[in-house]
């Protein structure tokens, strides 16, 4: 049951067709988990916390530093110097009382991996380095969990949904990240964001496209990203979409998978 408080808290939100009272409870009952409360993690833990999600939890184990601020929002220079995850939280709780926060201030490995994603209901990957984005993939796989995932370049940036526990209507198995990107690109070939840099508001962009995937995952309207990938170009200013499908040759899920648990990640 939603309070008098969050009534008025969230009445934008119920007046919505797609969303209503029905939609806002289903918010409150979720549990999200968002991998890295950095550049992408930072405005997405700010709007899941606005909508009403009754649960957020994040991962990261990095310090928050002078560099950060210019685009990991949930951050603040007093915050310099302070665990990433316990600034987040402070904020959240600030911004909304109604959210319960779980800190899990470690880095997601494959040792830890399938119990903390085991934990929540939908996870979202904001992290910044492609070992954790194919771990979080494969071990959402393993766990049957949904997985919103976004990736940032230094003027672009990607978004899409996986389901690749789940089958489509006609049977065939939805796809899995590997079937976009079968395998991380060599060490070395893609330089950080720290090496190439990266315009803050494209995380802004990108990390609430996130909240709004993970919040239309949880509610239920419109037509979701599962077997599309948004392409976000900012130079142009130019949205577009790529449809992809489950390719039975990926490694994960494939007719002859060679993945079958998290032992090749390190």
């Amino acid at each position: 049951m939603l309070s008098p408080e969050e009534l008025e808290r969230y009445a934008r939100h119920i007046v919505l067709r797609e969303v209503g009272g029905p939609g806002q409870a289903a918010l409150k009952r979720a549990r999200v988990l968002v991998v890295g409360a950095g550049g992408l993690g930072a405005p997405a833990l700010l709007y899941l916390a606005a909508a009403g999600l009754g649960t957020l939890g994040v991962i990261d184990d990095d310090e928050v530093t002078l560099s950060n601020l210019q685009r990991q929002v949930i951050h603040g220079t007093p915050e310099i110097g302070k665990a990433k995850v316990a600034s987040a939280a402070a904020t959240i709780r600030r911004l909304n009382p109604h959210v319960a926060v779980e800190t899990h201030a470690t880095r997601l490995v494959a040792a830890n991996a399938l119990d903390v994603i085991g934990r929540y209901d939908i996870v979202a990957d904001g992290s910044d380095n492609f070992s954790t984005r194919y771990l979080v993939s494969d071990a959402c796989y393993f766990s049957k969990k949904p997985l919103v995932t976004a990736a940032m370049g230094t003027f672009d940036g990607t978004l899409t949904s996986i389901r690749a526990h789940e089958r489509a209507a006609d049977g065939t198995p939805n796809p899995t990240y590997r079937c976009l990107f079968p395998e991380p690109p060599p060490a070395g070939t893609v330089p950080t964001c720290a090496e190439a840099g990266v315009l803050g508001a494209m995380a802004g962009v990108l990390g609430s496209l996130i909240a709004l995937e993970v919040i239309r995952e949880i509610v239920g309207f419109g037509e979701g990203l599962i077997g599309r990938l948004l392409m976000l170009d900012a130079r142009s200013m130019r949205f577009e979409t790529l449809r992809y499908g489950w390719d039975p040759a990926n490694p994960l899920s494939g007719e002859h998978p060679r993945i079958e648990d998290l032992s090749a990640h390190k």
